[in-house]
């Protein structure tokens, strides 16, 4: 058994009581703080994305803060400001929500263009400038931006520079018929009770001791050849315009170690790079919209059908 799998296993179990149907959200969320990923949750108001990312942020003892994003708001909202206090005659920084071991960004392509770019160093360097002071942020440091895909007036699309740094995007859709079921039977107040008397289960010291794991993933040359080839077929897909960067690649490799390791496995596996490929590559590549006029709608069938056409390696 590996500190990842554990870890994992521990979380579901506290949280699954009342996160109906957020199993693999669950997993997801906790494989990408161990990695120190970030993750876009694509999906509509209602269907529990803020309740899972402050679940998932206490059963891991981290510290957890929340951003609602605004047309208005200004990247000082975010990464602070620097105030003069009268009583000492000399500025001080407030530190703004970004300090947080996980962020939740609420509604992201509501921000300005101008407030989006202030996550960018945060996001890629774990640090943030206020008025030429650097301050480090917290480790580990996970961002969690939704975003609601049926919204298009007064929004402000994310650039592809952006997307890039999200190590997943994580659709996150309604319940299942019995799902609906069971959230009905439970009290919307007893929800929050529970998540009030949620306990921590796991350290943020075991959090980072499970980080250092990946270290210790063996990936065969076999492996390493079938990334490549996934990188290649969509470069050269004639529905593709821009394909996987070697960031993109190196994620699709990262979250696969990480996914072996929630399985109780040291090693990866072409089903791990599979499944890694759904979660990493759908909202890194750039469509021809006279080839997929509705792209983003269909970037996940795509995907599939680019992965179905790789040469697999085999044992």
């Amino acid at each position: 058994m590996t500190k990842v799998y554990s870890i994992v296993e521990k979380v579901i179990e506290v949280c699954g009581n009342f996160l109906i149907e957020r199993e693999e959200h669950i997993k997801m969320l906790v494989l990408a703080v161990i990695t120190g990923g970030h993750v876009l949750i694509e999906g509509v108001p209602g269907v529990a994305k803020t309740l899972t990312a402050k679940s998932v942020a206490k059963a891991l003892s981290l510290k957890f803060s929340r951003v609602q994003m605004t047309p208005d708001l200004l990247p000082a909202d975010i990464i602070g400001t620097k105030i003069y206090d009268q009583k000492s005659g000399d500025f001080k920084v407030l530190l703004g929500p970004i300090h947080a071991n996980i962020v939740l960004v609420d509604e992201i392509n509501r921000a300005s263009p101008r407030t989006q770019s202030a996550l960018l160093e945060a996001m890629q360097e774990k640090q943030v400038t206020i008025e030429g002071d650097i301050f480090a942020l917290p480790t580990p440091f996970t961002v969690l931006a939704t975003m609601n895909p049926v919204e298009v007036e007064g929004v402000f699309p994310l650039p592809e520079a952006q997307l890039d740094r999200f190590l997943m995007k994580l659709p996150m859709g309604g319940l299942s018929r019995e799902g609906i079921r069971r959230l009905l039977r439970l009290d919307l107040d007893a929800i929050e009770e529970e998540l009030k008397n949620l306990k921590p289960v796991v350290s943020r010291e075991e959090v980072l001791e499970a980080r250092r794991e990946l270290k210790d993933v063996w990936v065969d040359d076999s492996v390493i050849e079938y990334v490549i080839r996934i990188s290649e077929a969509f470069s050269t897909h004639r529905a593709v315009r821009l394909g996987l960067s070697p960031r993109g690649v190196a994620m699709l490799l990262l979250l696969s170690k990480a996914l072996a390791l929630a399985e109780g496995r040291k090693y990866v596996i072409p089903d791990d790079v599979k499944v890694a490929a759904m979660y990493t590559i759908p909202h890194r590549i750039l469509v021809r919209p006279e080839l997929l006029p509705d792209g983003l709608a269909k970037r996940e069938a795509l995907v599939r059908e680019i992965m179905s056409k790789v040469e697999v390696p085999r044992p």
